[in-house]
């Protein structure tokens, strides 16, 4: 994979998480370069799968990656859900 590097404004005290000696372990630095792009997929400026292949990962991975840190692949509450449901329901009466 090829890496570009960047400037970054960060608190003081946040420092030491992106200096070159900081020590990552079990996927941190993964999870890390996810949640820097949770952002963009949350304001629709890029999708799952395109996050995935900047990480370098497949999107289900990513998905799942997501999923176990809280983020949800589909965040519809309950109204859009029913809203949805009918939807669905009127369009099968057209069809038949």
């Amino acid at each position: 994979m090829e890496y570009a590097t960047i400037q970054v404004t960060v608190p003081k005290a946040m420092q030491d998480y992106f200096s070159d000696d900081y020590v990552v372990e079990n996927n941190d630095e993964l999870k890390r370069n996810a949640l820097l792009l949770y952002p963009y997929i949350h304001n629709n400026v890029i999708s799952h799968g395109r996050a995935a292949e900047i990480l370098g990962i497949k999107k289900l991975d990513l998905i799942d990656l997501y999923d176990n840190m809280g983020f949800p692949y589909f965040d519809l509450d309950i109204s859009e859900v029913m809203q949805d449901i009918q939807t669905f329901r009127s369009l099968k009466k057209e069809m038949a």
